[in-house]
């Protein structure tokens, strides 16, 4: 038996397990459940935008501002 024979991936027919194969489905539950909760962040986060945006401008300008005041020194 050669090192390349070892390494190969079984096939699903040579697997052997004592446990039964799982079939996976679609979980509309589940979906419903995260749709919903992308729905409610989205409603909470998109007012928020605008003073988020804000404090990101304001804090690149008052480091922009306070790296040309420290050069000067």
């Amino acid at each position: 038996m050669s090192q390349e024979e070892s390494l190969a991936r079984p096939t699903e027919d040579e697997y052997e397990t004592v446990t039964p194969r799982f079939d996976s489905r679609p979980d509309g539950e589940m979906d419903s459940v995260g749709w919903l909760m992308f729905g409610l962040l989205a409603v909470l986060i998109i007012p928020l935008l605008p003073f988020i945006a804000i404090v990101y401008v304001l804090s690149k300008a008052f480091g922009y501002l306070g790296a040309q005041r420290g050069a000067g020194e």
